[in-house]
């Protein structure tokens, strides 16, 4: 299935005439193959182990590219590194500051808010590049 999912991204990219490079066919793979999200560090350990000539820069480089062909999403889910994910599985995140548990909400759910934003402040807001921070049920409750 990921393998197939991989392929199709590829034809899809090679059908925009998008050149497709080892590390961009190493990095789709790599996020294809894993669940959840994903810092630049982990993808850049899955493609060193099949090709070790692949340097972090390139991926990090080859990640950028891949965001900006809208195929891979960033987000912020707090302190810390940004993480990935392909942008067919678009979604927001609530993330609990204490415990730290992210939550993933259906893409979509804060269009509302974010439309109430460029209403009220003319700012375009990308919901799905940060999480929302908060209190998750468990921690709400101690």
């Amino acid at each position: 299935m990921a393998n197939e999912s991989a392929a199709k991204i590829i034809a899809t990219l090679r059908q925009q005439g998008v050149r497709i490079t080892t590390a961009r066919r190493a990095v789709i793979a790599a996020l294809v193959h894993t669940d959840g999200h994903v810092t630049a560090e982990d993808i850049a350990t899955a493609v060193q182990a099949d090709a070790p000539e692949i340097h972090l820069s390139t991926v990090y480089r080859t990640l950028e590219s891949l965001e900006e062909l809208g195929v891979v999403d960033h987000v912020h889910l707090g302190h810390g590194s940004a993480v990935y994910h392909l942008a067919a599985n678009r979604h927001q995140h609530l993330v609990c500051e204490n415990c730290k548990k992210v939550i993933h909400l259906p893409h979509g759910l804060v269009d509302k808010l974010a439309r109430d934003i460029d209403a009220r402040y003319h700012f375009t807001l990308r919901p799905h590049h940060f999480a929302l921070i908060g209190l998750c049920e468990d921690c709400r409750e101690t």
